[in-house]
């Protein structure tokens, strides 16, 4: 069973994955599903004059991580590139790797580290009962943070258990 341990102060609980995304399409996959399909039953709700989706995305960031390699295989620079989007860390790791300017100023060839690279999305949530609260993914684990009704943590722990990414 899938145990999300509550942290002390603000009501958050982390669940720390098995085994991390393996890389940003199950990644994307799994946040957009959950966007989409709305299995925790969160309600669109209406504040400030204005109507908010029942989820929506508040925060994204995914790093790609390189290093680059003389012709003797050492290591001779790294680099990292932070984007916004799923569709700009693709584009982005397309564009360095072909970035021969760069490369030439490293001196080496480079090497896209896919174990190394960070995924991050912050989704708010609003619960049925009118609480808002949020849904923080990373490569290796998931918070469910700012949440005063148990049932919350509790909703967001069966649908993980029903999702094998996330087990």
């Amino acid at each position: 069973m899938t145990h999300f341990r509550q942290k002390p102060g603000t009501k958050s609980a982390t669940h720390l994955l098995k085994h991390p995304f393996p890389d940003i399409g199950t990644f994307s996959a799994v946040v957009l599903a959950l966007r989409l399909r709305n299995p925790l039953g969160c309600t669109s709700y209406y504040a400030r004059r204005r109507a908010f989706p029942a989820v929506m995305p508040v925060r994204e960031r995914y790093t790609a991580k390189f290093i680059y390699l003389d012709k003797d295989g050492k290591q001779v620079g790294t680099s990292s590139e932070v984007y916004d989007s799923v569709e700009g860390y693709e584009t982005g790791v397309a564009a360095m790797i072909s970035n021969l300017a760069n490369i030439a100023s490293h001196r080496g060839k480079i090497v896209h580290c896919k174990d190394a690279d960070l995924f991050s999305v912050t989704l708010k949530c609003h619960d049925g009962g009118g609480e808002l609260y949020f849904l923080s993914f990373a490569r290796d684990h998931i918070t469910v943070s700012s949440y005063t009704d148990d049932a919350i943590r509790k909703r967001v722990e069966a649908w993980s258990e029903s999702v094998p990414e996330l087990v």
